[in-house]
């Protein structure tokens, strides 16, 4: 009792204990994904018009697309995603997801960390209050090794009139922020320049400089005063081992792939965007989220996020004709295959989803507004089931009739398929013992 009380004062509790024990002992989670590839899709894609189609309901709710079947026993999918139908054998869909978070700064923030917000409004702000990144806690509790990153996210920092929350460390501190890339993939010049040393400027230059940076950091104390500095000495001396890192700039050198990858992947910012991904993983890299655009979107045909609500005289269905749906039939089943025939997909979990759906019931602009009470989230590789489908919606799509899962409850699956405890505690601001899921893991999901 004396041991575990001086423990519990370095901030060892009995749970923690029993914990670290039953890891040491080979009782933790068994790692069945080496790495994670997230499709953000913001804005909310429409579940009834892609992954759980209701060709019976009626047609102010099944909408004018038809459901055909896929290559998977029991699931359609839309009748413009042709390719999408032959991979479906390859995915687990979840069509029992549901929060209550309408706005999409909250619900943003939701998916992204696995936590629901103190508020639903779209006023939501980025504050260390608020919990990390998936990518981040990975980074925080099962690191890559040597000098590439765990963690990186591109290309757009995603916002609804402020930022939305979930995208980078938060309280767990800078050291654990994403790789971040705000570069397009598809630009011909892509590069990373910040990775790249000048031509009359050694690494060794570098580091001596970095030297002198501390010592100046030292006497000015400048990280005593300034919580956003707190955490860039370790982020710098990450940033400088990247910079050795002949791996990670290979990785990045999209040029590397035959045309023929390339325009299969499509050139877009986004298809480009998932041959990376694809690349990053093969190179070691444990988390990459690809963000589908940079705001909600909803009202173009050649750029934003899956928001069409039919606002300003568009209509929700020939936008998703013209652009949602053809981006997704060239990327998700060119993704897909390229890591199933490079061996990657059976410990890649892949994961597709935006923050909620959409009504079922079609509003008076011939489109659809927000609706989180009810959508779909597929998931793919890294150990889940194929041709499987989780949960189930009602009959008109609006809420779930059997095993409903929240976001808290995904965000657990991720972290126990990547061996991670789910109920792992880590401290935040105030030194707060937090858990880093509230949820429990879809074991239903897992093969």
């Amino acid at each position: 009792m004396l041991k575990v009380g001086g423990l519990g004062l370095l901030g060892l509790t009995l749970p923690g204990l029993l914990r670290a024990e039953a890891l040491a002992k080979g009782k933790g989670p068994k790692p069945r994904a080496k790495s994670v590839i997230f499709l953000f899709q913001y804005g909310g894609p429409s579940h009834i018009d892609m992954f759980d189609m209701k060709p019976n309901a009626p047609e102010r709710i099944r909408g004018p697309h038809k459901a055909i079947a896929s290559n998977a026993d029991g699931i359609q999918v839309n009748e413009h995603l042709p390719r999408v139908s032959k991979i479906m054998d390859k995915v687990t869909l979840i069509r029992s997801m549901h929060h209550t978070m309408k706005n999409h700064n909250s619900a943003g923030y939701y998916a992204l960390s696995g936590h629901e917000p103190p508020s639903d409004d779209q006023r939501l702000r980025d504050s260390l209050s608020l919990f990390p990144a998936y990518g981040s806690v990975v980074d925080k509790l099962a690191p890559v090794s040597g000098e590439l990153p765990t963690f990186v996210s591109y290309p757009h920092v995603i916002a609804d009139g402020s930022i939305t929350p979930g995208q980078h460390a938060s309280f767990l501190g800078k050291v654990h922020d994403p790789l971040f890339v705000p570069l397009d993939p598809n630009s011909p010049n892509f590069n990373l320049p910040e990775l790249t040393l000048p031509s009359d400027l050694s690494y060794e230059r570098v580091s001596a400089r970095r030297e002198l940076q501390k010592l100046i950091d030292a006497q000015t104390r400048m990280m005593d005063y300034s919580v956003a500095a707190q955490g860039l000495d370790a982020y710098y001396e990450k940033a400088l081992a990247m910079l050795q890192s002949p791996r990670l700039r290979e990785a990045f050198n999209l040029s590397a792939e035959p045309d023929t990858v390339r325009e299969a992947y499509g050139r877009t910012t986004y298809g480009q965007g998932c041959l990376l991904a694809r690349r990053l993983v093969e190179t070691g890299v444990k988390f990459v989220t690809v963000y589908f655009a940079a705001n909600i979107g909803g009202q173009s045909t050649t750029e934003g996020g899956w928001d069409t609500h039919g606002f300003n005289n568009t209509r929700m269905f020939p936008i998703i004709e013209k652009y949602h749906l053809p981006i997704t039939e060239q990327t998700l089943p060119t993704l897909l295959n390229d890591l199933g025939e490079r061996g990657l997909l059976d410990d890649t979990l892949v994961l597709w989803m935006g923050e909620f759906g959409r009504t079922p019931k079609i509003n008076e602009n011939a489109s659809r507004d927000h609706w989180p009470q009810c959508y779909t989230a597929l998931i793919a590789g890294g150990g889940v089931k194929r041709g499987f489908v989780q949960g189930a919606s009602d009959k008109n799509g609006m809420y779930p009739a059997e095993n409903p899962v929240r976001p808290d409850d995904l965000a657990a699956t991720i972290f126990y398929l990547l061996g991670i405890d789910p109920h792992t505690e880590v401290r935040a601001v105030g030194n707060r013992p937090v858990l880093i899921s509230e949820g429990k893991p879809v074991m239903e999901v897992m093969v």
